[in-house]
């Protein structure tokens, strides 16, 4: 199976996390992983198509906002918080909390 990529904390950029957030659906995926849980990524989006969300998933993972792990064929996940607060002090806690614009889901 193929392993999945994960930058290290120190190469993860604030062009790439504002990228990944920058999409309405992913940077609803991050406020459900604010609690800090493992969440499994069928029970995030349900009402998403799974062929969808692969996309998202990658474009999340590859920018350092999330952990993706495998177990068999599940995917969990988990916001990068720690990562993030000690790259970018501050950052989860404005994006996560600030209203919702209109447009977002």
């Amino acid at each position: 199976m193929e392993e999945l990529h994960h930058p290290e904390a120190r190469d993860i950029r604030l062009v790439d996390v504002f990228a990944a957030l920058g999409h309405p659906l992913r940077l609803e995926v991050a406020r459900a992983l604010a609690s800090g849980e493992e969440r499994f990524c069928g029970e995030i989006v349900p009402d998403v198509p799974r062929s969808s969300m692969t996309h998202h998933w990658r474009a999340l993972r590859e920018s350092g906002v999330i952990h993706q792990r495998r177990d068999g064929r599940r995917f969990y996940l988990t916001l990068r918080r720690a990562d993030l607060d000690a790259r970018f002090p501050g950052l989860l806690d404005l994006v996560l909390t600030a209203p919702a614009a209109d447009g977002d889901h």
